[in-house]
């Protein structure tokens, strides 16, 4: 097998053990943007019912972990996490120096990865969240102690094919879930009481969805684009005496910004409780 980090992206044989949704997503993304062959992805799964979304795709499939690490250099485990220990188990025998293996599970450190691993083991994590299904993803991953930064750039350039990818410290892991990841709830909670607003007001809930959907989209692209802090896009859309900062007194009575800081807040607390278990 050839020393990962000297493979061309195209040329990448990637492999996923576990086919739910997430490995979906990240297979969906990487075979769109020509990143990595279809027939280049192997994917494994106990059963058929994940896999014919990977077939549908043009990918290889098989029911045999192992075969996923005897074929594949870079390696995705997106498995539930209390199903990883013994999946490692199960192929930590045919894991080499050459291997990259990369963990979507929640709630595993780098620490015990490494020590269901073998010695040397090239590990990583990675928190992707649900927008990866569409390609707009907000990932960050963190890097083991023999991962070098050639094996970490190829990663992160793999996974842009799903959306947004920066490298952080582990422990900023569970602050994402709590931000990223439970704040795709979050967003879709404030979304459903800005339409009903319109509704209230007279408007159809179709097209109260529709564009409240749309100013989302439109926000995000504009502070992405010109990278502004919020607070400033905030200041240019108020004006004296108008209607936005009418709306904005409203929201600052009824507490938003205090309850969507407790938000976050409690879902971090929450990950990290559930990474001591």
């Amino acid at each position: 097998m050839m020393a990962t980090a000297a493979v061309e992206p195209g040329q990448l044989r990637v492999g996923f053990v576990g086919a739910g949704r997430m490995a979906e997503a990240i297979a969906q993304g990487l075979v769109r943007a020509g990143k990595v062959k279809n027939q280049h992805v192997l994917a494994s799964a106990p059963s058929d019912r994940n896999l014919c979304r990977f077939r549908t795709l043009g990918c290889q499939t098989t029911h045999s972990n192992r075969e996923v690490l005897q074929n594949c250099s870079l390696v995705f485990f997106a498995t539930k996490p209390h199903v990883l220990p013994s999946v490692l188990a199960e192929v930590a025998p045919v894991v080499t120096a050459e291997h990259i293996l990369v963990s979507v599970a929640a709630g595993i450190s780098l620490s015990i990865l490494e020590e269901l691993l073998p010695s040397g083991a090239r590990v990583l994590r990675v928190s992707p969240n649900l927008p990866c299904v569409v390609q707009e993803g907000a990932m960050v991953m963190a890097r083991g102690r023999c991962v070098g930064s050639s094996e970490a750039q190829l990663l992160q350039t793999l996974l842009e094919a799903c959306g947004q990818c920066q490298e952080v410290p582990e422990a900023f892991l569970d602050i994402h879930t709590g931000l990223s990841g439970s704040g795709v709830a979050f967003v879709c909670t404030f979304s459903e009481a800005l339409a009903e607003g319109a509704v209230k007001m007279g408007m159809p809930s179709a097209l109260a969805l529709r564009l409240t959907a749309q100013t989302l989209l439109g926000t995000a692209k504009m502070l992405l684009q010109n990278d502004q802090h919020p607070a400033q896009l905030r200041t240019d859309v108020c004006t004296p005496g108008g209607t936005t900062i009418h709306g904005l007194h409203a929201l600052e009575r009824g507490g938003l910004r205090a309850a969507t800081m407790s938000a976050v807040e409690a879902a971090t607390r929450r990950a990290r409780e559930l990474n001591r278990k």
